[in-house]
């Protein structure tokens, strides 16, 4: 079953409400809604009694309805009982400051008292609910995040790096603390790296981060635990914040989920409009941390905003997000969220419903895609992504270039993200995998700013080069190792061989200076290449690598910054560079060519193109991110599902409109 519906919050509204939520919820093509996530304090309003009658009532109320429903673990936003019985509930920030009452996500990961308090909440609900023929599944906590600094962290952190190193000398070796007098004799001197410390060493800062990422990790498993034995026959997960959030690993976190399922919001009120490569890259980012299919727990269905009010969505967007969800591996979408909250900090946010509870130009859209879901649901459920190319997302780098980036507008998700952006604007489908991903049936791998690489993902990468792959490796690839250590050897380090270069010399470059670049890529044309360097200069030479770029201009003018080295059928090309998104597309338009990788179908700019596939059936999913109708080539005759017709030569998109097309 397609699962379509929404996040439903009855603790906001009268009882006598509930039904006519249901029955409009029916109305829309609803069959799941997500319960109880922030609704700590109404099924336990002191500690150890607890209420459940309220939640019985609001199921049974939406069953009636054939409304299923995910109920979420009250965690994220303890109740007030809780919270004052220790100071020490509250996480300390990095600055030093403890957290006060009156948010979300106040607590301390690593507290024994909330770990207690947690415990016990799960297992009541899970006794309770864990057999009922409406509960489908499980939402574990919200949003996982904040890192916290205080004394039991500090003291959580040290064991953790006991753990890690074993011994203090091994550890001293690893982080260089001979550096500053910074030897530690003793696990109770390791500080955490709160920002009255200044700069910390870049090893602890980097354990730090995966420290506070291993504790989300440890807290969902204690839930997991109690879920697995009380609930054996319903599902698990966690909702995730896409590729946009940085603070967790999360390969590491979905690793024991049952699936994944994340937010997605197109457009938050510091956006100016909907990026659709960026939200592309945020459903493959989340479809990759299993290699499977996801959910989309919270799809944007109205403006967001706390203090401030985004952008509202434009006629038919809610719909275009939908589908493009659905093409890039959703099989389901909840909407975030029902009604719109009178009450609260998010007031601004809304939903599907405004504030006053009646249906409006939003409810009929996502009722119109209910509609066609129900037609469609199971021509699309469980049909598959089959990528040739992969983009490998290393947490590790990412943490440690958050830390010390090297340059100060330097960022790994920009550029990252531009590197996608290259692929998905040719409708080229990729799948994001970790460093440590068998890469074999990829034609084509991108792995940009690889800082941070140990000789496990080295040889990964060697092996699949062996084999015949294509590999893209840039600027500040091999700079780190396991340690947050810079390597003692040329750069870049373990991956040089692979490259078949060594950085002779490299400088940044102001963050307004642009250098251009003489390029040669084999088989290209000057007319099809272009782009220029940016912040980052590295000065090459080649050992079996060939030069096919040039800087043209500057301190380093006529020297390598480009070079492709061929050995044993693979190539790598090493992009010395951060560079232009102009360069991102001249490098990606030739590895795409000289990997023979096929894209979904030619469009027009504004028209993504993305496949999926059902048994040996082709789903063409044709989407116009555009406010002009667009006309999209249609090679043979086929059926385009939602409406049932029969297309072929060409199609027509209205503005943000969509098309489904089975057999083109």
């Amino acid at each position: 079953m397609f699962y379509f519906g929404a996040d439903y919050y009855p603790e906001h509204w009268p009882e006598e409400r509930w039904p006519e939520d249901a029955r409009l919820m029916a109305e829309a093509g609803f069959n799941v809604v997500r319960l109880a996530e922030f609704a700590w304090s109404k099924m336990e309003p002191e500690e150890g009694r607890y209420d459940f009658g309220w939640l019985d009532r609001a199921i049974d109320v939406l069953s009636d309805h054939g409304i299923r429903v995910v109920l979420g673990t009250p965690t994220a936003s303890p109740p007030p009982w809780l919270m004052t019985r220790s100071e020490g509930l509250f996480i300390v920030r990095q600055d030093g400051r403890r957290a006060t009452y009156g948010n979300r996500r106040e607590y301390c990961p690593n507290n024994p008292l909330y770990y207690g308090d947690s415990r016990h909440i799960v297992t009541e609900m899970a006794s309770r609910y864990g057999d009922h023929p409406a509960v489908i599944a499980w939402q574990i906590d919200n949003e996982f995040g904040a890192s916290c600094y205080c004394s039991i962290c500090r003291a959580s952190f040290q064991n953790w790096l006991r753990e890690r190193y074993g011994t203090l000398d091994v550890l001293n070796a690893a982080w260089g603390t001979a550096f500053w007098s910074h030897v530690y004799t003793h696990w109770s001197q390791i500080p955490v790296p709160v920002i009255t410390g200044r700069t910390p060493n870049p090893g602890l800062d980097l354990d730090y981060r995966r420290f506070m990422s291993d504790t989300y990790v440890r807290y969902q498993q204690q839930q997991l635990d109690i879920l697995r034995a009380l609930c054996p026959d319903q599902p698990i997960t966690h909702n995730l914040m896409g590729f946009r959030y940085d603070g967790l690993n999360y390969f590491d976190l979905a690793r024991p989920l049952d699936f994944v399922v994340w937010d997605n919001y197109p457009v938050l009120w510091f956006d100016a409009e909907a990026d659709p490569a960026a939200v592309a890259l945020g459903h493959d980012a989340m479809r990759g941390l299993k290699q499977q299919n996801f959910w989309v727990m919270e799809q944007q269905s109205g403006a967001g905003g706390w203090e401030a009010m985004g952008p509202m969505p434009c006629p038919g967007q809610l719909r275009l997000w939908t589908y493009q969800a659905i093409a890039h591996g959703a099989d389901a979408i909840v909407y975030f969220r029902w009604r719109t909250a009178r009450y609260g900090t998010e007031q601004y946010w809304h939903g599907i419903l405004d504030h006053h509870g009646q249906p409006g130009r939003r409810y009929e859209e996502v009722k119109a895609v209910g509609a066609e879901l129900a037609r469609i649901g199971d021509e699309v459920l469980a049909a598959q992504s089959h990528s040739q190319v992969a983009m490998v997302l290393s947490y590790d780098s990412r943490f440690s270039l958050q830390g010390q980036p090297g340059h100060s507008d330097f960022s790994y998700p920009a550029l990252f993200g531009s590197y996608y952006e290259a692929l998905h604007r040719r409708n080229i489908s990729v799948d994001i995998v970790p460093p440590s991903a068998d890469l074999g049936a990829y034609r084509l791998v991108l792995a940009p700013a690889l800082h941070v690489v140990g000789q496990a993902e080295a040889d990964n990468l060697r092996t699949y080069v062996a084999g015949g792959g294509t590999l893209l490796l840039t600027a500040r690839s091999g700079v780190k190792d396991e340690a947050n250590a810079i390597v003692n050897m040329r750069l870049p380090g373990l991956l040089a061989d692979i490259c078949g270069v060594e950085v002779a010399d490299y400088a940044l470059l102001p963050g307004d200076t642009a250098v251009p670049l003489r390029i040669e890529l084999p088989g290209t044309a000057e007319s099809e290449q272009g782009g220029e360097a940016q912040l980052w200069s590295d000065v090459l030479a080649p050992t079996t690598a060939q030069t096919v770029g040039r800087y043209a201009g500057e301190t380093y003018a006529g020297e390598p910054a480009i070079t492709l080295n061929t050995a044993n059928g693979g190539r790598t090309l090493y992009v010395g560079t951060i560079g232009d998104s102009a360069l991102h597309d001249t490098v990606v338009g030739w590895l795409v060519d000289a990997a023979d990788v096929r894209a979904s179908a030619p469009t027009p700019a504004g028209v993504e193109a993305t496949e999926r596939w059902k048994d040996d059936r082709r789903l063409l999913f044709l989407m116009n991110h555009t406010a002009e109708a667009q006309t999209v080539k249609v090679p043979r005759p086929a059926t385009e599902l939602i409406t049932g017709e029969q297309v072929g030569g060409e199609l027509t998109l209205a503005p943000y409109g969509v098309a489904v097309v089975r057999g083109a």
